[in-house]
C-alpha cells in the first residue's frame, strides 16, 4: 500500500530526526529506522491500530515517544502528523 506524508507530517519527521542527530550522533538515524518500522506496520495492519476519531489512528513508536497520526484511504496511507506524545497531543487536528 502506498504511504504518503502530508507536508506538516515530513516537516515533524525531518525535525525530529535533526533533534535526534543533535543530541546523540547516529540516534537520528535510529529514529528514522524506528518510523519506517513503525510504517511497515501500519501497512501490514492498517486498521490494528488505536483509533483517535471516525477517520485516523495512531501507531506508536516502540522506544521513541512519537505515534504516527494516519488515515487510511482508498489505495492508499496518509501519514497527518509524525506526533511526539509528550507535546500537545491533539495539536495535529488543524492540519
Amino acid at each position: 500500500m502506498k504511504i504518503t506524508f502530508l507536508e506538516e507530517a515530513q516537516k515533524e519527521l525531518d525535525q525530529a530526526i535533526e533533534y535526534y542527530d543533535f543530541q546523540s550522533p547516529n540516534l537520528g538515524q535510529q529514529f528514522l529506522q524506528e518510523v519506517l518500522s513503525a510504517l511497515d506496520r501500519i501497512a501490514s495492519f492498517p486498521q490494528a491500530w488505536h483509533a483517535l476519531s471516525d477517520n485516523t489512528r495512531r501507531c506508536q513508536t516502540v522506544r521513541f515517544p512519537y505515534g504516527l497520526i494516519y488515515s487510511e484511504l482508498k489505495n492508499e496511507i496518509l501519514i497527518i502528523s509524525v506526533s511526539h506524545l509528550h507535546r500537545e497531543p491533539n495539536h495535529w487536528e488543524h492540519f
